[in-house]
């Protein structure tokens, strides 16, 4: 009994968050800067940004609908491998995305292979170690800090990526992507969990040992985990809530830099918009898990929905110019990640951990499906209109729709008795 202890501590704190927080930052953070090469790619190839846009909303979409099947590979078999295939489809993707000059060759490279490996080296994947290796009192916090590392993953490789495209062609900057891309997979040798490994699914086998879920919790199969989610109101409303979450982000983060050309405002301009995103972020993603710790997380996802619907109403009405453009990336980065700690807090605590990254990937994907239309829909409409305006004023009704379907969620509530959530 004293080996299956051993077997079974959970990774220590320190390490579970500096590995889980180094893995956002390569992954996120190459993701944040894909808006800069629109303009490139699309002249190089002689493309529209309807088309640039397709293979990103492509990206978004398979990310998200590969998401629960990852996050049940993650629950089953632990991140260690879904982490590993991360780095090398990421970085396969990278090198697709540089060197293919045939549209439909780069929406498999830049919108399939990338779109995977972001589903295997993100939130869906960390949070689900984090939440089986921490207790419930420190889980919000432990994701607010995770959800920090993407920010500063933002912060770090925007102004990285501008550089390299001003040293070097783009395609060259991608490859250069493609290799930091690969360092995912040694970092997820501090994220392998034991009670993954065949000694302890051996040492298990007839005693249930000190893990961190309950029998009943445990003996839970996905299918019953995925009939029960689909019934309860408040999964679904946190669901479809998500949904507004992808679209904002997606549109800003790949059609910003192009906004602000357009209205003849220097490069410069853009890069530091991402960069302060990515910084502010950092800020607001940590004060969202602390908060989560102490107010009902409901109240905080539509607080960020609400904010970010008058954040966008200001900066569109206000003059353009290097200082408003700052301002906004500003309030905006404080909100832009922000979502992700109470969100996957509250499907753990209404479902459990058991199969959290599954059931945490069905709640992204939803995040992707809006993604996928922020992306696209932003490109078509522009071609149409020769505007960004209209997809401003969608984004912002979406931030009130959003901040009005969380209301009502009651985190709290768990349709089965005593649901494990430790």
């Amino acid at each position: 009994m004293n080996q299956l202890a051993s077997s079974d501590r959970p990774i220590p704190m320190g390490q579970l968050l500096l590995c889980g927080a180094l893995i956002v930052t390569m992954s996120m953070g190459i993701r944040h800067s894909f808006g800069l090469w629109l303009q490139p790619i699309t002249m190089a190839h002689g493309w529209t940004r309807e088309d640039y846009s397709l293979a990103m909303a492509i990206q978004n979409l398979v990310w998200g609908a590969s998401g629960p099947l990852i996050g049940w590979w993650a629950d089953r078999s632990g991140a260690f491998k879904v982490l590993w295939s991360g780095a090398l489809l990421y970085a396969l993707g990278l090198l697709g995305m540089a060197t293919t000059n045939q549209h439909l060759s780069f929406v498999l490279t830049t919108g399939v292979l990338i779109g995977l490996g972001q589903a295997c080296s993100t939130y869906t994947v960390i949070f689900g170690v984090v939440g089986r290796n921490v207790t419930l009192a420190q889980r919000s916090m432990a994701m607010g800090i995770t959800a920090a590392a993407g920010s500063f993953g933002q912060f770090l490789m925007v102004p990285v990526a501008s550089a390299l495209l001003h040293a070097m062609d783009w395609s060259s900057a991608l490859l250069i992507l493609a290799v930091t891309a690969l360092v995912i997979g040694p970092l997820a040798f501090g994220l392998r969990e034991k009670r993954f490994s065949a000694e302890f699914r051996a040492a298990t086998a007839s005693a249930p040992g000190p893990g961190h879920t309950a029998p009943h919790a445990s003996q839970q199969s996905a299918s019953q985990a995925l009939k029960e989610a689909f019934g309860h109101r408040d999964y679904l409303l946190l669901t479809a809530g998500y949904f507004v979450c992808g679209f904002q982000l997606a549109f800003i983060g790949v059609h910003l830099p192009s906004y602000l050309k357009d209205h003849q405002l220097a490069p410069e301009v853009a890069t530091t918009a991402l960069a302060l995103i990515g910084l502010f972020n950092v800020l607001g993603s940590y004060a969202a898990g602390a908060l989560g710790a102490r107010l009902r997380k409901n109240w905080i996802l539509s607080s960020i929905y609400g904010l970010r619907a008058l954040t966008m109403l200001l900066f569109i009405m206000a003059p353009l110019s290097a200082w408003s453009v700052s301002l906004f990336a500003a309030a905006m980065g404080t909100l832009w990640l922000s979502t992700v700690p109470p969100t996957n807090a509250i499907v753990a605590q209404m479902h459990g951990i058991r199969h959290l990254s599954m059931l945490g990937g069905i709640v992204f994907f939803s995040h992707q499906i809006g993604s996928f239309l922020g992306v696209w829909l932003a490109g078509r409409l522009y071609d149409f209109t020769g505007s960004y305006q209209v997809v401003w004023w969608l984004a912002i009704a979406l931030g009130v729709l959003a901040a009005l379907i969380n209301l009502p969620i009651q985190e709290q509530r768990q349709p089965r008795a005593k649901l494990q959530s430790t």
